[in-house]
């Protein structure tokens, strides 16, 4: 789970990058409003710090967020004032109503410890959309398609602090596990050097489908997009 410190960076290094949620979130909202044309809420699950709440509120109508981190909520609740935001495991959660939609986006899925909660969430997803609604998951890379001991890197500037950053994945049986290393230096905090581990699972595809339709909902998958991870979408029986 993101802590205070992670979140910030991971917020101005998106920003800083030109992630463009606005077309991920079109993308998706095409692909909902194709199996129900009359979809006007979503609940976007692992919402981070909000990034395509917005977007989705113009394309859909209601939309809402959920995160199991405090830290990346807060800033979201500064960005988006007056859209409700939730804290709540994706694994378990209860808003005790359901949405036309739920999406989980920029494959947080991996974030999972099992196969068992793969099928945890799903179901969870699938009860918080109405019969007929659309459950759309964008997933961590399939075994065939991950590239083992990936290197990336790069540098940001971000309101007077540079934030320099150097990851290096590896496989980890059934997972990929991320080190990620940042030296951030601004005027008056000098450098400083924070680390994150992320650990996301490398679910095959056969597995997602069957996470799907164990937990009632009909799954297509949509290679090629958000990244090149493509994106599962389910419609609930």
């Amino acid at each position: 789970m993101y802590g205070a410190d992670s979140a910030k960076i991971y917020h101005a290094q998106h920003t800083a990058r030109g992630k463009d949620y606005a077309a991920e979130a079109e993308l998706v909202a095409e692909q909902v409003r194709e199996r129900l044309p009359g979809a006007s809420s979503v609940l976007d699950v692992a919402c981070g710090t909000g990034g395509h709440l917005g977007p989705f509120g113009e394309l859909i109508g209601h939309a809402e967020g959920i995160d199991l981190s405090e830290p990346m909520l807060e800033i979201a609740r500064a960005d988006l004032p007056g859209v409700p935001l939730h804290t709540g495991d994706m694994r378990s959660f209860d808003l005790g109503r359901t949405f036309d939609a739920v999406t989980c986006l920029f494959a947080s899925i991996g974030y999972v410890g099992s196969l068992d909660e793969l099928h945890q969430s799903l179901r969870c997803f699938a009860r918080h959309v109405v019969p007929g609604g659309v459950v759309a998951v964008e997933p961590w890379w399939f075994p065939e398609t991950y590239v083992d001991r990936w290197v990336s890197s790069d540098v940001i500037d971000s309101d007077g602090t540079t934030i320099a950053r150097v990851a290096h994945t590896v496989r980890d049986g059934d997972a990929s596990r991320m080190s990620v290393h940042y030296l951030i230096a601004s005027p008056d905090g000098g450098v400083r050097h924070v680390t994150e581990v992320h650990r996301a699972m490398l679910f095959t595809r056969d597995q997602y489908e069957h996470a799907f339709e164990l937990a009632g909902l009909r799954p297509e998958y949509v290679p090629g997009v958000l990244s090149g991870r493509g994106l599962f979408v389910g419609v609930r029986q």
